[in-house]
């Protein structure tokens, strides 16, 4: 027995114990911190901009040729697509988890490489853009001011020119956008009646601008080679490129007949204002700059706001006077303030385990041995978490919540046999003759010595046992695999230090420091005494019985099963994150000065709202499609701390469901509170995002159809409780229907046409200037007023070959049509996005296998469907789950056979487990909870703990069968000497996570789920596991004695 040599050398013991704790001191201050381990899919997003192109054209020239490169790169999920009719298009391709995000933008920059040669030339003036980035904002930093002169243009300007660059350097940002007015440009307003009267081309300016504002090389006076020896040599400068209004307004288009010259800003107004005109910021009303953070995919939250927040700090010190810049919205709050919650449960935990433990053992000494266990066991795991590359992330931590409970397990098994032998010879020698000191110590190593005999192996099964659970999940993979396998092998790692120190330091621990006590808690021991009495008398009665127990036990099971598949289902529990986002959508093509109407009045409303700190308006971008529209907004909703909000109603989901009833009265727009993704980075918003994809190209109307059919019919499916068409389907649009044949017999030519108006009625990017050491756009388009109504276009005009001006409407008419105003695409796919809510008392697998079903049912094959963020990642994890539970109990099954050398005697121990599934269902029954990730890992955890708890009952069983004992009486006094153990490891565990059930604040969600599952179900299999194991070792043993005879 391995165990004598450190019961005989307790210095040693002791050393190992120490050397384990300062390995974990070193190490701890070393891991880093995150909310959740690694496990956001990478994301690489491409951005290109085609000025003044409508939806329809930037999904035909711009996104097919790209989509169709990308499409296949190695280790893609999935990829979707934006085009708006602004010009804007952007595609964001999602990895597979574990795929290097250094190597997936390379792979996409070569494909986009590839389709440059397809796309128009403006495109590739603006350039197409390849970043790494998380789809989710960490953070926001707005600059606002009460001067008039700092207005919005001039705010996101300077947040571009002097704080944009600082952010972008810091190390895991991914990427840092501006909200609102975009960068500068030099506007050239020109007015196309005067250019009419005057016989002027929007073609003409463009060349005079290139011509006249172009970067000179004026070269050198005095570089070699020269023909006389020079003693220095000169650059030459001269004006080339220009930099104001004033400047580029003399810019000269042509000399009259009188000599004079005609110059730009006689027929046009020249300003220095935005590229773009077509989102607005602004905060309580009032218009700002908004600076989104974007993480890079595998960086650290925590890691990447601190550097943001002292980046913040320091810029502050460089404002001009009057301007403001504030973090108003900060995603590691919530992880800071979960972790600080787990922290506190921890303690918590600890404390009622101790305490636990000295109701049962009386005995101080007995308790600080196992107590020892705690910090040893937690700290050596830090050792190895680090060796692992793990974070000290929600899951670990709850791992470790979970595995104080656990690590005195074994402690306690030792020190209460050890006690229990100890009390039992000391007493015997006391009665005989009084003993010294040192005879004392050799009854405690004797006494220990016999104790390690006895509980050793039980001791090395319940670890290999646990392992036997635990391990296995490392190998699964996805983000479900790596939820486990963090959760996992930190409670295995714990497990394993806390077995190496039951059996090498609290063995040498028992025999120096344990002692008889001179008192005890009588009341306790009485209770303990009849329910040991009770127990006792139950288990003879089902021994003598056996059909009925096994019959209770066999309708208990299934029933358990039966309710177990029917419970609602959902990947990870709704968290009040301390924000949410609202989307704001109204009618097709509607102004974006209408839907900065509807946002005015939505702010008024929350104000009202005292849960609400601040919020955010961002008009005329959708973070849920991730593109331009001026008929959509959406809102950042930030709420006060979880501390300021402990009443009833005041959650985020409370207060989000409060604003859905209370903005269905504004008829304006439809409007819907969301609560953002539990895990950062799957997804933009939370939700079950469902992708509608028109496969066999049935066209934009049958699939606007399609959409108004699944939204006119989910009340069907009572699962669903709302669902947001996200999809801008037709909607009016004027077509200029131009004769071509006329063009021909005027002598025109189709580009002329096709250049005027793009210049006039879109944008035509002409060349670049140089101002406040960053380059801007010049721009030309037709004034404002100009361009107002859809008769303007016809006012317009073009030159034929005489030098006469032809208006458009000499050539051309307007038609009105339907088109879209912004394209999705999904997989190569024209798609329609619909998102999901789950009704009150529905799981998300619910509502995802209702809708569908309504998909099904009403469109048939005639459309596909996909899901995506959050809800693919559901789809995935589902098939992985059963998996792993059925894994478990097979090792479990193997490692015990080994062991006992028989196939019988390990179903004894696993039949145990669906008596602590009882208590999983009978806990989401009565906590109203659905079965989460939370949950399924909660019930990995009963499935080693349940076999623990058999363990201690059928090995000592099997080893009184092996003296000579009958088999039921093996079972009775298996069943008598384990009952306090068992009592006082369940116990210990169930108390000791009890604060996870009743938890509050940040991500108390995530906790109740987990504490639901573990807490009734470790309460079920204490209670009837105690009851039926012996039985089932009956049976086993009958079984694998006739097998054996």
């Amino acid at each position: 027995m391995f165990t004598k040599f450190f019961i005989d050398r307790p210095v040693f013991s002791t050393v190992i114990a120490i050397v384990i704790v300062i390995a974990g001191l070193v190490t701890l201050r070393t891991l880093p911190v995150a909310q959740y381990p690694d496990i956001t899919p990478p994301t690489v997003m491409v951005s290109a901009y085609y000025p003044g192109a409508s939806a329809e054209t930037v999904a035909q020239t711009v996104g097919v040729p790209i989509e169709q490169q990308v499409n296949g790169v190695e280790n893609m999920m999935y990829m979707s697509s934006s085009s708006s009719s602004d010009g804007e298009y952007s595609l964001t391709v999602t990895f597979e988890l574990g795929t290097d995000i250094d190597e997936a933008a390379i792979m996409v920059q070569n494909r986009v490489n590839l389709a440059e040669a397809n796309l128009p030339s403006s495109v590739k003036q603006q350039g197409v853009s390849v970043l790494k980035r998380s789809p989710n904002q960490l953070m926001f930093i707005t600059l606002d001011s009460d001067l008039e002169q700092y207005d919005g243009l001039f705010l996101a300007n300077y947040a571009n020119i002097n704080i944009v660059n600082e952010l972008a350097r810091l190390k895991g940002v991914g990427d840092v956008h501006v909200f609102g007015a975009s960068d500068y440009a030099m506007r050239v307003w020109l007015d196309p009646e005067i250019m009419r009267i005057r016989d002027i081309t929007p073609d003409e300016v463009l060349a005079m601008i290139k011509s006249q504002n172009m970067e000179v090389s004026a070269g050198a006076v005095g570089a070699p080679p020269t023909s006389n020896e020079m003693a220095f040599q000169y650059s030459i400068s001269t004006k080339g490129r220009l930099i104001n209004e004033e400047e580029f307004g003399n810019i000269i288009i042509r000399t009259l007949e009188n000599g004079e010259y005609l110059r730009l800003k006689d027929i046009a107004k020249i300003e220095l204002g935005s590229q773009s005109y077509s989102v607005t910021t602004t905060m309580k009303g009032e218009e700002i700059a908004a600076i989104g953070i974007n993480q890079m995919p595998g960086s650290n939250a925590l890691d990447v706001a601190k550097e943001v927040k002292a980046k913040v700090k320091e810029l502050q010190h460089f404002l001009p006077e009057g301007i403001n810049m504030n973090i108003v919205m900060d995603n590691t709050k919530f992880v800071t303030a979960s972790i600080d919650e787990v922290l506190v449960t921890i303690a918590e935990t600890t404390l009622l385990v101790i305490l636990v433990m000295f109701l049962f053992l009386q005995n101080f000494r007995a308790v600080i041995i196992p107590a020892l266990t705690i910090p040893i066991s937690l700290l050596g795991t830090f050792a190895v978490m680090r060796l692992l590359g793990f974070s000290i992330n929600l899951l670990t931590l709850f791992g470790l919540v979970l595995a104080i409970a656990i690590v005195v397990d074994d402690a306690i098994v030792v020190v209460e046999n050890a006690s229990r032998l100890i009390e039992s010879k000391l007493r015997k020698r006391k009665d005989v003759s009084h003993i010294s000191k040192k005879e004392e110590l050799a009854i405690r190593k004797e006494a220990v010595t016999e104790a390690m005999k006895e509980i050793q192996g039980p001791v090395i099964s319940i670890v290999l046992v646990l392992l036997a659970v635990f391990i296995p999940t490392a190998f699964i993979g996805g983000i479900t695999g790596e939820l486990y396998k963090q959760f996992a092998l930190t409670i295995a790692t714990a497990t394993v230090i806390s077995g190496i120190i039951s059996l090498v330091f609290t063995p040498a621990m028992c025999v120096l420091f344990l002692k008889e006590e001179k008192w005890s808690l009588k009341w306790f021991n009485k209770l303990y005494d009849k329910t040991l009495g009770f127990y006792i008398r139950i288990i003879k009665s089902f021994l003598r019985r056996p059909a009925v127990a096994l019959t209770t036990f066999v309708i208990i099971s299934a029933l358990t099963m039966y309710v177990f598949i029917k419970l609602p289902n959902e990947f990870l529990p709704k968290e009040d994150l301390g924000y949410f986002m609202v989307t704001v959508q109204l009618p097709n093509s509607a102004s974006l000065e209408r839907t900065e109407k509807v946002t005015a009045e939505l702010s008024k409303m929350l104000d009202k709202y005292p849960e609400i700190d601040t919020y955010l308006v961002i008009n005329g971008f959708s973070f849920v499609k991730g593109g331009n529209s001026s008929n959509e907004a959406s809102l950042f909703v930030m709420l006060k701390d979880w501390d300021e909000r402990k009443g009833k109603g005041e959650s985020a989901t409370a207060v989000i469901d409060r604003i859905n009833m209370e903005a269905a009265e504004i008829q304006e727009a439809n409007i819907f509170a969301i609560n953002p993704p539990s895990i950062p980075g799957l997804g933009a918003s939370g939700g079950l995002a469902f992708v509608l994809e028109d496969r066999n190209n049935l066209g934009t109307t049958e699939l606007e159809n399609a959409v108004a059919t699944l939204i006119e019919n989910y009340q069907e499916e009572p699962a669903l409780m709302y669902l947001q068409n996200q999809f801008e389907g037709n909607s009016p649009q004027f077509f200029l229907n131009i004769n071509r044949d006329k063009i021909g017999m005027m002598g025109l030519q189709l580009n002329q046409v096709f250049d005027a108006l793009s210049s006039y009625m879109g944008s035509t990017f002409a060349n670049d200037f140089v101002r406040f050491n960053n380059i801007y756009q010049v721009i030309i388009q037709a004034n404002p007023g100009n361009r107002n109504v859809i008769s303007d276009i016809l006012k317009l005009s073009v030159e034929n070959p005489n030098g006469e001006m032809v208006p458009f409407s000499a050539f051309c008419n307007i038609e009105e049509k339907m088109g879209q105003a912004q394209i999705n695409r999904y997989n190569l796919y024209p798609a329609a996005n619909i998102m999901a809510v789950a009704n009150e008392g529905y799981s998300s697998s619910e509502a995802m296998k209702a809708l569908e079903n309504l998909t099904e049912k009403y469109l048939g094959n005639n459309f596909g469907y996909e899901w995506t963020s959050v809800a693919y990642q559901e789809k995935l994890s589902s098939s992985s789950v059963m998996m792993i539970f059925v894994l478990a109990i097979i090792l479990v099954i193997l490692v015990l056979a080994a062991m006992y050398e028989s196939w019988t005697n390990p179903f004894a121990v696993i039949l145990s487990v669906p008596l602590a599934l009882l208590g999983v269902v009978a806990g989401c029954i009565i906590m109203s909870l659905p079965i989460s990730i939370y949950s399924q890992i909660g019930i990995i955890l009963l499935i080693a703990l349940s076999a623990k708890n058999a363990i201690l009952i059928v090995e000592f069983a099997v080893e009184y069968r092996a003296s000579g004992m009958s088999i039921d009486d093996s079972a009775i006094e298996a069943g008598r000497v384990r009952l306090r153990p068992i009592l006082m490891t369940s116990l210990a565990f169930i108390l000791g996570v009890l604060p996870l059930l009743f938890a509050s604040g940040a991500g108390a969600e995530a906790r109740i789920a987990l504490g639901a599952a573990v807490v009734f179900g470790m309460l079920t299999n204490t209670i009837f596991g105690t009851l039926f194991v012996p039985n089932f070792f009956r049976l086993t043993e009958r079984i694998h004695e006739k097998i054996r005879n």
